[in-house]
């Protein structure tokens, strides 16, 4: 089977997946699955994750207040940033939400929730603290474009802002008209995703949808869901989680129906591509999908939360990846 191309951009992965794309149906374990705890095999109180072009997968460890990744195969993740017990110091994380890679710096950007700023940690070694980049901003989801601005979403603010690296104020670019149903609103906003075109894409989880924000638009579109909480196939529950493929494709982790599910552009349901099992520990299930990212060679990778595991599920075919 051909498969086509995936364009491999310098900040993030972002496939062009066909729509008849499938997916491994029992997922494998590549962080975590040892309980919860603190030690180098184990995570506690994890949100979301990043992928690396190696297939390394680092993880923002909430709970233990570090980012910790695992390198491919490995069976003990290794700290890299925080560690160091929950604090403001600039070797200190306290609830850190998300994480995500700057190439362009070789460094880390993460959402430092408690300490209500975002940092930055260079990826070399020896580094052993960070730095602040924006203060005073309590952030959940996070997001930066292919012209570095970064994106903040706050679960108890429904708004999400755009920021220029060193800039404490922000620019508006989605919700902040009250919490809500309307185009214009968002109830408890959490994960984000940015486009190429600067398009936002939200999960708005308290009203079961994903939202999208044309750059400059005063409301919103529903691109997922938006028919009440459900397992419909026209229905979302609890969306956290998401990525846009090159052709506008929507992947959400459905946290209250344990699965993945895609929804094409302009598609009034989407299709489950895994989980959808009830809630369990199998390798074809979830207990409370989180995040949800894809590595350069399409497969995917979820965050299990209640089992404190990393999940992967091999895309199945062939494909190329085009620079």
């Amino acid at each position: 089977m051909a498969w086509s191309s995936f364009h491999c951009s310098f900040l993030l992965v972002i496939p062009n997946i066909p729509a008849n794309a499938k997916w491994a149906q029992n997922g494998v374990t590549v962080a975590g699955s040892y309980g919860k705890g603190n030690d180098t095999n184990q995570l506690y109180g994890f949100y979301c994750l990043f992928v690396d072009d190696d297939q390394t997968v680092g993880i923002a460890d909430y709970v233990n207040n570090r980012i910790i990744q695992w390198k491919k195969d490995d069976t003990n993740g290794q700290v890299v940033a925080g560690g160091n017990g929950k604090g403001s110091g600039l070797n200190q994380l306290n609830g850190p939400m998300h994480v995500l890679i700057d190439k362009e710096t070789d460094s880390l950007i993460i959402c430092d929730s408690w300490n209500r700023r975002v940092v930055r940690w260079s990826r070399r070694s020896g580094t052993t603290q960070g730095e602040i980049l924006v203060g005073n901003i309590r952030c959940y989801g996070l997001a930066m474009d292919d012209q570095r601005y970064l994106y903040f979403s706050g679960k108890h603010k429904d708004e999400v802002r755009r920021y220029q690296l060193g800039d404490n104020t922000g620019t508006l670019v989605a919700g902040d008209n009250g919490k809500g149903t309307g185009l214009n609103q968002l109830n408890t906003s959490t994960y984000l995703f940015v486009d190429q075109q600067q398009t936002v894409y939200v999960s708005d989880w308290d009203n079961h949808r994903v939202m999208k924000w044309s750059k400059g638009a005063t409301e919103g579109i529903v691109v997922a869901g938006g028919q009440g909480t459900g397992n419909a196939l026209t229905q979302l529950s609890y969306p956290q989680g998401l990525f846009v493929d090159t052709l506008g494709t929507v992947y959400v982790a459905e946290q209250g129906n344990n699965r993945v599910t895609r929804w094409p552009q302009g598609a009034t349901q989407g299709t489950v591509i895994v989980g959808g099992n009830g809630a369990g520990a199998g390798a074809n299930q979830f207990w409370a999908p989180m995040c949800l990212s894809f590595d350069r060679y399409g497969n995917l990778y979820v965050v299990d939360y209640y089992n404190k595991r990393v999940q992967r599920f091999s895309l199945e075919g062939e494909f190329r990846c085009a620079v």
